[in-house]
């Protein structure tokens, strides 16, 4: 037979036996107190003297007796359930069960009363306990079918709270494997531009290529210490950066200069790993290369109203007058990644812009919330 431990579900806590059972003495010590209350006023009312210690102990006694009852009930309820399949067999138990303990506890109830409450001094009627429990055993069988639907109540919320964690669970682990296939779509794609290069610069200028392979191996021997972290400062992703732009300016030479402008104060501040770097190849790729004049590439970070601001400027031609969706997709498959990876760890509290400049040039303005870990 289950314990009382069956009745409850939740925090921590609920899960002590020791809780339980004084939650469950706990309740019905309150039903018998009303009871014996309502008692000793129909009493008073009348104008009968009743000491209140009798109504007290005929209720508190009765109360503790459905108390006992109360764990077997659960195990009635749960070997005996009332679904699909067994309804009409189960409801048959049950019935009878009710109509047994609610003639017995009525029983029970009226021998209490005779001795402790009536004075009454004719003897005991036996017939006249049957013919009660008969005729009133309603009381007891409510309590019985009463502790059935709470018990069942508590089953079904059970359910629903199982069903919900396991769904919260399915959608983070979905978004954790679709964050982590976009970054390891990333990283192949950073890699062969990389390669390319060095291989480039094998034909014109060897101890350049070396040099590009030791500041990938710094870049990647970075990018594995975070592997595992969805976020990083900003501090972090500048040096990731910093070794990806060393790169760059091995291959670019004099042509391309940076920029930065970072308020202090975003520095500990918490964003994707490996956001910027994407963008920023984006815009050697598509905004610098193409063209024979010297590259520039300024980067710019501020708080602003509890936000977060990264913006990264080149010099290039900018977009083409398109929608922002075409322009986007015809920009490679860094910048849709960078924004993939944006809604699936902000939702829709982001922003991820491309503005071209008066001239000419592009901005890649990033905005999320300001958070320092």
């Amino acid at each position: 037979m289950p314990s009382v431990s069956d009745l409850t579900i939740g925090a921590p806590i609920w899960r002590r036996y020791w809780v339980k059972v004084l939650v469950l003495l706990l309740i019905w010590t309150l039903f018998g107190l009303l009871f014996a209350s309502q008692l000793y006023f129909a009493y008073s009312r009348r104008g009968w003297q009743l000491p209140w210690y009798k109504p007290v102990s005929l209720e508190l006694t009765y109360a503790l007796i459905w108390a006992a009852l109360t764990p077997f009930i659960i195990w009635m309820a749960q070997r005996f359930r009332i679904e699909r399949g067994r309804l009409r067999g189960s409801l048959t138990i049950h019935f009878l069960c009710g109509l047994f303990i609610g003639m017995a506890t009525r029983i029970l109830h009226d021998v209490m009363f005779y001795y402790l409450i009536s004075d009454s001094n004719k003897p005991l009627n036996p017939l006249w306990l049957l013919q009660n429990a008969f005729l009133i055993f309603d009381y007891g069988a409510m309590c019985y079918w009463l502790i059935l639907v709470i018990v069942y109540a508590l089953e079904s919320s059970q359910r629903s709270q199982q069903v919900e964690i396991r769904a919260s669970r399915l959608q983070a682990q979905l978004a954790q494997s679709q964050l982590q296939a976009l970054k390891m779509q990333l990283h192949p794609h950073f890699l062969f531009n990389t390669l390319n290069s060095i291989s480039a610069l094998l034909h014109k200028n060897l101890n350049a290529a070396d040099t590009m392979i030791a500041r990938l191996g710094d870049f990647l021997r970075l990018t594995l210490e975070n592997s595992g972290k969805q976020e990083v400062s900003l501090h972090e992703e500048l040096e990731f950066l910093k070794c990806y732009l060393e790169i760059e300016r091995i291959r670019f030479q004099d042509r391309m200069s940076v920029q930065m402008d970072v308020e202090p104060e975003t520095l500990e501040a918490r964003l994707p790993n490996l956001i910027l770097q994407p963008i920023v190849e984006n815009a050697i790729w598509h905004g610098l290369q193409p063209q024979s004049i010297d590259g520039r590439i300024e980067i710019a970070s501020k708080r602003l109203n509890g936000r977060l601001r990264v913006a990264i400027t080149d010099n290039g031609p900018g977009l083409p007058a398109e929608t922002g969706s075409e322009s986007l997709a015809k920009r490679g498959v860094g910048l849709s990644n960078t924004e993939a990876r944006l809604h699936q760890l902000y939702g829709d509290d982001y922003r991820f812009d491309l503005t071209n400049g008066a001239e000419n040039g592009l901005t890649v303005t990033i905005e999320i919330p300001f958070k320092i870990e």
